[in-house]
């Protein structure tokens, strides 16, 4: 334990998620101890992030503008819309440039032991976007965990009861894993996931 402000200024940064106590204790080390580090450019980022960024009206992204730069493009695919949980999710799949639909950010997952239930989610905004019956194809996105399986269940039934085509993202082994150290969770969607090979 430090005295006073220096440790208010690690358990600040121990409140940043992914951040444990030994890492905010070096970060705020690296900032008291380099010189030329800009706490003022910091500070005034930090600040214009809270000012200026906000949530697409359209697919709950983040953007400065009304719309995301996705949203705004016009050789996007606005048959398609693949739902994620969160933003960053969106930037991971842009990554592999082999979807050019739309988004959809439901802004987390349903999770009962966390009081997170459908009505938190931008579930309403998603089904109001469908409603024009432009959309071909929803393909959920969701983690592959418990609360991401959940959320995907509940809204594969919301989307089958209105006639909207539903697909999951497949999900399997790694490339470059190995078989011996594949959980069976794994494992077996691997099986479940198999196609023929040409």
């Amino acid at each position: 334990m430090y005295d006073g402000i220096v440790q208010d200024l690690i358990d600040e940064f121990g409140r940043l998620p992914g951040i444990g106590p030994k890492s905010a204790q070096r970060i705020a080390f690296h900032i008291l101890q380099t010189q030329n580090f800009d706490v003022t450019r910091l500070a005034e980022l930090l600040t214009d992030v809270r000012e200026r960024v906000r949530f697409c009206d359209v697919c709950g992204n983040i953007t400065e503008e009304e719309r995301c730069s996705i949203c705004r493009d016009p050789r996007r695919d606005e048959t398609l819309i693949c739902v994620v949980e969160e933003p960053k999710d969106v930037v991971a799949i842009e990554r592999t440039r082999q979807f050019r639909g739309l988004y959809h950010v439901l802004g987390g997952a349903i999770s009962p032991i966390d009081g997170i239930g459908p009505d938190d989610l931008s579930i309403p905004k998603l089904m109001q976007r469908l409603g024009s019956g432009e959309v071909k194809e929803v393909i959920l996105a969701t983690d592959p965990n418990l609360e991401g399986e959940a959320t995907a269940a509940y809204l594969s039934r919301l989307l089958t009861a209105i006639e909207v085509p539903v697909s999951r993202l497949a999900s399997g082994l790694p490339v470059g894993g190995d078989l011996e150290f594949a959980d069976e969770i794994t494992l077996g969607r691997a099986f479940e996931g198999r196609r023929t090979v040409e």
